[in-house]
Parts: C-alpha cells; structure tokens; sequence
C-alpha cells in the first residue's frame, strides 16, 4: 500500500498494518476490549494537549497529567472527556495549522477541507492516520469489490483528501482505477466515455452529481450511457429515490459507499448489504438531539440528530467532540452482513433544509416526487429548484422532447411540498454548473438557487436568466402572482 524507504517506518507501518486490521475482525464481531474508548481516547488526549487549538480546553491538572510519562487510566480519560466542549467547524478552521500535533514535515500530503460549511480546514495525512483509514474503508469495501474490478474514480477536489484515498484503497484491494479530471465549466465527458469503455470499466466511485452529468453528457452526445457493476457514491446526501434513479440509469447497484470528511477521516462504510457501518475502532462519536447527548456503541436504542466525532487514530491532528453539522440516524437492528456494530444513515446537513413558510422540505422528499414513479414519455435526468417570490421553477433536464402536458403532471406532483407557492417545470438541455458541485457546496447551495437574494442572479449562465425570467413573467401574468 505504501513504499516506505526508512527501514523503521516501514516495519511500524506493518506492525500497525496487522494489528489494526486484526481490530478490525474483531470489532465486526463485536468482540473489541470493554474499555476501547477509554484507551484509545488516553492516547489521543495526550496528543491533542500538544496542538495550540485545546490551549484553553485541556489545561490546569488535567493538562500536567497528559504532559507527563504515566498515561492517563482509561476511566479518568472518559471522566475528562465527558467535560469537554463542543469543538465548532469554524473555530477548527480557524485554527489553520494550530490544529497539529506534529511538525508540517511529518505529514505525508497537504490538504484542506471545501471551506463551503465554514474555513477551509487543514487535512494532512500522516503515515498512521493513512494506513488506518484506508485499512477501514478497504477491509470492508474487500467484500463487495474483486481484484477483476476496474474503477472509474470521479473527483473533481484536487485539494481534497478524498479522490486519493479512495485511490489508495482501491490499491490495497488490488483494484485498477483511474481518475481522470472533468472541467466543471464545459462539463466535456469525451475522455473519460472513451476510457470507461476502452478499460472495461464496471465500478464507479465519486458523487452521485458528477455521475449525472456524465449520464447526461453521453445522451446529448448520442454516445451509449455508461454502465456499471457497482456504484460506490459519496460526498452528497443520497436518499432511497436518487439511489433507485442511478441504479436505472446505468444498471448498476448503488451502494452510499463510505461517509465521512476531509478533516475528520471516514466514519461509516458500506457493507454488501447496502447498510453504512460506524467505525468505532477508530471514533468515539455521539448524537446530539438538542437534549441530550448520547456516546454511540454495539446494542443500544436507535437515536436521530447532529454527530459529533472525536478521533481515536488520528494523532497528529485530533479531534475532540467536534460539530459535523450533519443529521444522521443510528439503527442498531443486526445487518445480514453480519458485522455487528451500528448502522448510518445520512439524513443531510442542518443548513441544507428549505425553508419555506410551514414547510421544512428536505432533499429526499423532493426526489422522492421526481423520482419515485416514472413519469409518462420522459424520465428527469437532474434537477434545480429556482425561488422568485411566491413561485418556484423546477429546471429538469430529461431523457426524452417532454410537451407542456408531461409537465404539467411533474408540477402536480411537486405542488404538495411547496403549499402557499406556485410550482412550474421547465426542461432545459443543460442546468447550470452549480448543479454538477453538490460535493463541495451540499444540496442547498447547488440544487436551489434563490433569487430572493439580488446577489444570485449572477450565478446563473445567462441563458438560463432570461429563461427564468421569462418563466416567472408567464406565471405572474397566469396566476396574478408577483415573481
């Protein structure tokens, strides 16, 4: 996986390798030490009291006992933990490289978080905090993957942990992949069709948006749609209706195949059967609902709300109960995988919920209206919602000529969500740029551009202004409403 040439790194890193790879196996079968947390969590306390960013947090006796030679027991770390602060998204950012443990020549790569929920966040990577998540994500992605595979990696994040950790795992598994770049101005898919069928590639593993403009690129082109074995996707919030919708686009099975960020590792993987699992060997995560909060592990009742992460295997730049932003449910039901430790799903981030007079609308329970029962002629490729006062413009691109009729039944269908508004379809043949970023800028900020906000009409590609413009005047004049 690695090519280390110092003799001593390179026998750490396999000592590390089969040590954590054996924790592993044993935390599937739920068969990890009782006190887990509490000496992972001693370590970590004493490496994070090094980084300038808990100065004001681990201080006075606490701080003294981290500082000296005699670890911290497992209970009194937990004691310690348990009165800890919150750690916000922008105070981390802000710290900038406050937030190391360790000298910047120590790392292995330089990266930083998008800065699109807050700062940019640093996210280096170490030799020991590599191998550990790649051994995470790779041990589990070995039961779905073969080294026959040829992956298509498609991330566009240059700056980003993510497409090289997934390219890592994919070597660990003895997989081929390749990860060309795609313009996100003209959006030219040419290269990477022509590679996905000269290499036979059957695995996907990018966002679910990146895979939609390149479904929708193949059939302006007149080009076959591409199709897959596996889709392994990440990085945006994916719920059952966008999931059934790839798998009939490309004929493959959709897995959310890992969730995590770049600053705070890979906490949940797929496993055969579709299901995210924690990663508990290497987090100490819990929920909060805004009552209360509750530390995650085996068993348990299902719980709902914000999680909030601290790192255990990341010692050069840890993370002590630091804020996602996002809302996740935990399912504690045993999986038929038979790996025995609690189940993610990804609800969306707290931000990324439209609000609209009464209505909360969530981006599942729009896709659940585009995309759970076919639509007569023409099915919807991608989507944008655009807000003008009281109107709502969906932009649709499709696969078929829709006539005003196939909208008009599309409208009817998105009318329940949006109550005191005025909801029009209108196909385009491109959506603007915006919608292929849901990776960097979450559903929000990609999908639904409101033009309530003066500032946004410039994010719009000019033809599609005038197009929105003309639309909301026809629905004005229709309805007597003002856009």
């Amino acid at each position: 996986m690695l090519l280390l040439r110092d003799p001593a790194q390179r026998q750490d890193a396999a000592e590390r390798l089969d040590s954590h790879t054996a924790l592993i196996h044993r935390t599937w079968q739920g068969q990890d030490p009782a006190d887990r947390y509490g000496a992972k969590l001693a370590t970590t306390l004493a490496a994070a009291v090094r980084s300038p960013m808990y100065a004001g947090t681990l201080t006075g006796e606490l701080a003294e006992r981290l500082r000296s030679d005699t670890p911290l027991p497992p209970a009194e770390a937990l004691d310690a933990f348990a009165a800890l602060p919150f750690l916000g998204k922008k105070e981390f950012g802000g710290h900038g490289a406050g937030a190391f443990t360790r000298p910047l020549s120590e790392f292995l790569h330089y990266y930083e978080s998008s800065g699109t929920t807050g700062d940019p966040a640093p996210a280096p990577k170490a030799v020991d905090d590599l191998l550990v998540n790649t051994l995470n994500i790779g041990e589990t992605w070995g039961r779905l993957l073969q080294p026959a595979d040829v992956a298509l990696i498609l991330i566009n994040a240059p700056f980003a942990p993510a497409a090289y950790q997934f390219e890592k795992v994919l070597e660990y598994l003895g997989v081929m992949s390749f990860r060309p770049w795609v313009d996100n101005i003209t959006g030219d898919y040419t290269r990477v069709l022509r590679l996905i069928s000269e290499l036979n590639a059957n695995v996907y593993v990018g966002p679910p948006s990146r895979l939609l403009e390149l479904a929708q690129f193949s059939q302006l082109s007149g080009l076959p749609l591409p199709r897959f074995d596996r889709l392994l996707l990440m990085a945006e919030q994916t719920g059952p209706s966008f999931l059934r919708h790839l798998e009939r686009l490309t004929g493959g099975t959709a897995y959310v195949g890992s969730y995590g960020s770049s600053e705070t590792g890979t906490l949940a993987v797929t496993c055969e059967h579709r299901r995210l699992h924690l990663q508990l060997q290497s987090y100490l995560l819990e929920i909060d609902d805004g009552e209360r909060t509750t530390v995650l592990g085996p068993g348990g009742e299902p719980v709902q709300g914000e999680l909030i992460v601290t790192t255990l295997d990341i010692p050069s730049r840890p993370l002590l109960r630091y804020r996602t932003g996002d809302l996740v449910r935990i399912e504690t039901d045993p999986c038929d995988c038979g790996i025995r430790l609690p189940v993610l799903r990804t609800l969306g981030r707290a931000q990324d919920v439209l609000l609209l007079a009464q209505n909360n609308i969530r981006q599942d329970d729009l896709e659940e209206a585009l995309w759970a029962e076919a639509l007569p002629g023409a099915s919807v490729f991608n989507y944008m919602l655009v807000l003008r006062g009281k109107t709502i413009v969906c932009l649709v691109t499709t696969d078929g000529t829709p006539d005003g009729s196939w909208s008009e039944v599309l409208e009817q269908r998105l009318a329940p969500l949006f109550e005191e508004y005025t909801v029009t379809v209108h196909p385009v043949e491109k959506l603007p740029p915006l919608a292929s970023l849901g990776q960097y800028l979450g559903w929000k900020l990609s999908r639904v551009l409101d033009l309530n906000e003066e500032a946004n009409w410039g994010r719009l590609p000019a033809p599609l202004t005038s197009l929105v413009r003309e639309s909301l005047a026809q629905v004005a004049q229709a309805t007597g409403v003002q856009a």
